[in-house]
């Protein structure tokens, strides 16, 4: 089964409007008494589904986001985030970072980078990948991926699951000197672990493979068949079976 990945963006905050949190941060900041200030705000999106022995076990949703002010008094520093974006909260987060630098004692290097050193202009590096996955289909994924795994031999009889992963996330990182630049990433992943065993023997493996583009990421029956044939495989094969290196994950 391959993904289907439209481009589907699902953050609840246009990048323009964490810019606009961000100077409001450093402005607030400002005229607070900072000599200068850093802003941070962010928000994420996650999607997990894991089955296990062909049953869904687990599905989870997270929806995060935050921010965060570093206010500067001369070369005294105070940092404060939160979770809360009302204007209020904004504010009084300002404020307590503030606070913080009031009471902190001075350090010869505490402040901003070089206005020079800051960049400008930078490429885009293609690392926004949005993945419109259902739950059902995620959940088809997960189980075509086990139960390749488990078809590879009859003595590979139990599983720790296989997971779908998807992870969408943005920021936007802002200064007193002018500076204000962020991007949207992804990172999207399947992964699969079984147990095979003789007598009372037992041997693990796993593997998995990470992507920004869902496109990129093995195909489910390959993640569940490398899985398979790692060291797990090997050892079931017979006496004379000697298990080889293990290669690094995909």
């Amino acid at each position: 089964m391959s993904p289907d990945v439209p481009s589907i963006p699902r953050f609840a905050y246009p990048a323009d409007n964490l810019r606009d949190i961000a100077q409001d941060m450093l402005d607030y900041a400002g005229r607070r008494g900072a000599t200068a200030a850093s802003a941070e705000v962010s928000e994420g999106f996650g999607q997990g589904v894991t089955v296990r022995q062909g049953e869904v076990e687990t599905i989870e949703y997270n929806r995060d986001k935050g921010l965060g002010i570093t206010a500067y008094i001369g070369q005294r520093r105070g940092h404060a985030s939160t979770s809360d974006f009302s204007r209020q909260a904004v504010r009084d987060t300002v404020d307590a970072a503030l606070s913080i630098a009031r009471y902190t004692a001075e350090d010869d290097c505490a402040g901003l980078p070089d206005a020079g050193l800051l960049a400008r202009d930078w490429p885009d590096l293609d690392l926004y990948h949005p993945w419109d996955l259902p739950v059902d289909a995620a959940i088809d994924l997960a189980r075509e991926c086990e139960r390749s795994a488990l078809k590879r031999d009859k003595r590979i009889s139990n599983s720790e699951g296989a997971t779908v992963n998807v992870h969408e996330t943005q920021f936007v990182l802002a200064n007193s000197l002018g500076f204000a630049g962020g991007y949207a990433t992804s990172r999207h992943s399947l992964s699969c672990a079984v147990i095979a065993g003789r007598d009372d023997a037992m041997e693990r493996d796993y593997w998995y493979s990470v992507a920004r583009d869902a496109r990129d990421i093995l195909r489910a029956d390959e993640v569940g068949r490398i899985a398979a044939e790692l060291r797990g495989l090997p050892f079931v094969a017979g006496p004379a079976a000697s298990p080889g290196p293990t290669p690094g994950p995909v």
